[in-house]
């Protein structure tokens, strides 16, 4: 398992302390979807379902009435990173036919999802009229759990393997001779797309489909995605859906590009 640290993700198979909050996750999350306070998550022409906090689970990660989120997972979490209270999760819940448009999204913006499956590394959001990035989100780990079964090409997770080296490199460029409390105000945006470019061109395209009881958690510096749904995938009715977790550093935006 210390492949981790050398590809930047590691697959959990079947757990069955996974599979029996998967059954008590599942009927909230489908709630979820049809509650008008989430109603704003619907994008995509319809094809995503982007549900951020929209688990109604607590710091442990109980949900319904299911026991805290466990198992080896979590025990490879706990061990590795510590124990961090864990926020609402998201619900990602993709649909026949994505990626369509997202609303607001640009023509080129629209061909990077297509192409490039919208690859980023989690909470670099844009802001302002020139979508300018800094690191908004300071994220520990990204932990997938599947809700549903659906088929190895519907639009499973991609990541590019090892990309979390370059990423966290350029990062560091980026951030270096900051004030420590101003790290958050820096703008990485174009250390930012040369890197990915740098790992478009250097390191391996993987995709990463998962079943309910199976998880896996990425590098909070690992460049991901989403593939499109394939012309032969199939899902069930409430489609491909998948729990994230991503718990925000303790220690801000120092900790995230200074430990490991």
């Amino acid at each position: 398992m210390t492949d981790f640290w050398e590809k930047g993700w590691i697959w959990f198979p079947y757990d069955p302390a996974i599979a029996d909050w998967v059954a008590h996750a599942l009927p909230v999350a489908q709630a979820s979807v049809n509650d008008p306070a989430h109603a704003q998550w619907l994008d995509c022409e319809g094809t995503w379902f982007i549900g951020v906090d929209a688990l109604d689970n607590d710091a442990e990660g109980r949900v319904g009435c299911s026991g805290a989120l466990s198992g080896k997972a979590m025990a490879f979490i706990s061990e590795h990173f510590g124990r961090l209270p864990l926020h609402k999760g998201q619900v990602s819940i993709i649909y026949p036919g994505y990626p369509r448009p997202r609303r607001g999204e640009s023509e080129s913006a629209g061909r990077y999802r297509l192409n490039r499956d919208a690859a980023h590394v989690d909470g670099l959001r844009p802001m302002g009229p020139d979508r300018r990035r800094r690191v908004d989100e300071p994220h520990a780990w990204i932990l997938g759990v599947p809700l549903t079964e659906a088929s190895e090409d519907a639009a499973p997770m991609v990541l590019w393997e090892g990309s979390h080296k370059i990423m966290r490199a350029a990062f560091e460029r980026a951030l270096d001779g900051h004030p420590r409390d101003r790290l958050h105000e820096v703008d990485i945006t174009d250390i930012y797309q040369a890197a990915r470019r740098e790992v478009f061109e250097t390191c391996p395209r993987i995709e990463l489909p998962a079943k309910p009881g199976e998880a896996y958690l990425l590098h909070r510096h690992c460049l991901h995605g989403v593939a499109p749904w394939g012309a032969e995938a199939s899902a069930g009715p409430d489609g491909r859906m998948i729990a994230y977790f991503r718990p925000e550093c303790a220690g801000g935006v120092a900790e995230w590009i200074e430990s490991l």
